[in-house]
């Protein structure tokens, strides 16, 4: 009997039951660390991939009306964004990128130190990327480029098309009169511009709004990462949250690395 009972109390010792040691940082329904970190990576890349089909129809939509109305967004891109400032917050984005990677590799050695350092590396660009972008935001307001009834295309140099892009060859060259009285075209010309142009910009505001959304949540959850690495959480057996955090904020940093020529270099070749 007293063999019996010492044989169960080193059961419980060694991981309540299982044969191998407890770890803290396991959760009860899981078997081992192993996989635990392959069920959190795996949920991770299930939910990146929602997030790709999300912004995926945004930028598929985008492009058609992109080459429908390649000389009116390639105006309101020239003239309606600042492309120094984006070229400018895509490097600290991509900076932001690579400090988050050491971070994670900080977190495989066990570096505490370099942990917390690379994190607020990451917080600080992520914070003046968005700081940045308010900036860009700002400027848009003062050229009264927000979608709305107070848009206008003043500063924007539109070209003047003849007829939507839908209209026949032949129709393209009747007069503008005509073109009011027929039937695929209920607005003029100039309207049909501008109404493009003002898409262009619900587009960018809506994409990169929803971009800056992201960053919010970032910079959350980089902050959570923090505050666990200066309590020395994480080790070469466990950094999974740091992982996690670190496979998200490179999503975002995708994300803008199709959005940053899709919206600032549209007229990049003329």
């Amino acid at each position: 009997m007293a063999e019996t009972a010492h044989a169960t109390a080193t059961a419980h010792a060694h991981g309540g039951g299982h044969g191998h040691a407890h770890d803290p940082n396991l959760a009860h329904h899981f078997e081992d660390m192993g996989q635990q970190r392959t069920s959190a990576t795996l949920g991770m890349w299930a939910f990146l991939g929602t997030e790709v089909m999300f912004f995926g129809g945004l930028i598929g939509s985008y492009i058609v009306y992109r080459f429908t109305s390649p000389d009116v967004f390639g105006a309101a891109s020239k003239y309606g964004l600042n492309v120094w400032l984006g070229t400018i917050n895509t490097v600290i984005l991509l900076t932001s990128s690579l400090f988050m990677a050491f971070a994670v590799h900080a977190g495989e050695t066990g570096d505490r130190k370099a942990q917390v350092r690379y994190l607020l590396l990451t917080m600080a660009l992520g914070t003046l990327f968005m700081v940045i972008k308010g900036f860009e935001y700002r400027e848009e307001y003062h050229e009264h480029l927000i979608p709305g009834p107070h848009f206008s295309t003043e500063a924007l140099h539109l070209p003047e098309e003849p007829a939507p892009p839908t209209a026949s060859a032949e129709h393209a060259h009747e007069s503008a009169e005509t073109l009011k009285t027929a039937s695929f075209l209920t607005v003029t010309p100039v309207q049909f511009v501008r109404q493009r142009a003002q898409m262009f910009f619900v587009f960018y505001f809506f994409m990169t709004g929803l971009h800056l959304l992201h960053m919010v949540i970032g910079l959350g959850l980089v902050t959570w990462v923090l505050i666990l690495a200066r309590r020395g959480r994480f080790t070469p057996s466990y950094y999974t949250p740091l992982e996690m955090t670190g496979l998200y904020w490179h999503f975002i940093d995708i994300v803008w690395v199709f959005l940053y020529p899709l919206l600032y270099l549209v007229a990049l070749h003329k």
